[in-house]
């Protein structure tokens, strides 16, 4: 009887600490995601300045959008967004993933109208075509399968959102290149379809253009997903800056370390910001945004701030 009362003493003992071993986990998991839910609302617009364009050329200020994921009632990224029109940028570039709800394109419209007053250029990515799924998120530390499966596929109203963007003047990129001219400079774009998805085709540069690093053009490559594939067919074809977007930079990132994940096979040290990415024996500017919003079903940021960023292209001394 003595021996049945130890254990049974034992056994209370036990699960009382394992009670309050689960208690304060359970705290300490509340508290993460109540500061990564406020994280990721603190919008922030990064800055960055390279001097990239043929001699004599004005200055360049491109606003790089990407990753925006807008459900309806999101006021305080609204708000963010339609203030970013005061930095009066000569072009705006989206890399796509602008919603994360069926019923968002209404809001997101909204949000960017006051920015849909500037040239601008687009290319879709995953979550404008299709909404997002709820996942299990250890799927994300394993390595990216890419397309999804016709069953988990749902579509969402990309067509409205692109006729709007293109009645504004925003042109799509997906697939497509195109050149124009700003305070007599060229300006080449090309971009892709989501790479993602496996919709991604090079098309090439404008014709016409110049491979000369004298002649007054530079040249704009726009991507969703930053594969590396995309990266190198880009570098090698002559572009002089490559914008992309898809990593969330992280997301969930550990101080002093950066990003476990970028979710496809981009290095994770290259996740947010500007780097250079090195290919057939040249060096580009790769400009990979952190992204300004999440999966609804995903709402946390942890040492990753969403942000904008705006780069002036300043002329080569």
């Amino acid at each position: 009887m003595a021996a049945h009362a130890n254990f049974l003493n034992t056994l209370r003992e036990a699960t009382g600490k394992g009670l309050l071993v689960a208690s304060g986990a359970a705290a300490v998991g509340g508290a993460l995601f109540g500061y990564g839910m406020h994280e990721a609302s603190r919008f922030e617009l990064r800055r960055e300045t390279l001097p990239i364009l043929p001699r004599g050329s004005a200055d360049l200020r491109i606003l790089h959008l990407s990753d925006i994921h807008m459900v309806p009632g999101q006021q305080l990224k609204h708000d963010w967004l339609q203030s970013l029109a005061a930095e009066e940028p000569d072009l705006v570039i989206n890399t796509g993933d602008n919603l994360s709800h069926h019923d968002g394109v209404s809001a997101l419209l909204d949000a960017l109208e006051p920015l849909m007053q500037f040239p601008g250029l687009f290319v879709p990515g995953s979550n404008c075509y299709f909404a997002p799924k709820l996942k299990n998120p250890l799927r994300y530390l394993a390595r990216s399968t890419g397309t999804p499966s016709p069953s988990e596929r749902d579509s969402l109203d990309f067509e409205r959102m692109h006729r709007a963007f293109g009645a504004a003047g925003w042109i799509d990129m997906s697939n497509r290149n195109y050149a124009t001219v700003f305070q007599g400079m060229r300006l080449e774009f090309s971009g892709v379809d989501d790479p993602h998805i496996g919709r991604d085709h090079f098309a090439g540069w404008p014709a016409g253009s110049s491979t000369s690093h004298e002649a007054p053009h530079v040249r704009i490559a726009l991507t969703h997903a930053p594969y590396q594939r995309v990266l190198d067919e880009f570098t090698e074809s002559g572009a002089h800056i490559i914008f992309a977007g898809h990593t969330h930079g992280g997301q969930v990132c550990i101080p002093g370390y950066g990003a476990l994940v970028s979710n496809c096979d981009l290095p994770t040290w290259r996740a947010r910001g500007l780097t250079y990415w090195e290919y057939a024996g040249r060096e580009v500017p790769l400009e990979v945004s952190a992204g300004i919003g999440t999966s609804r079903f995903a709402p946390v940021r942890i040492a990753c701030r969403p942000e904008a960023a705006l780069l002036t292209l300043t002329a080569r001394s």
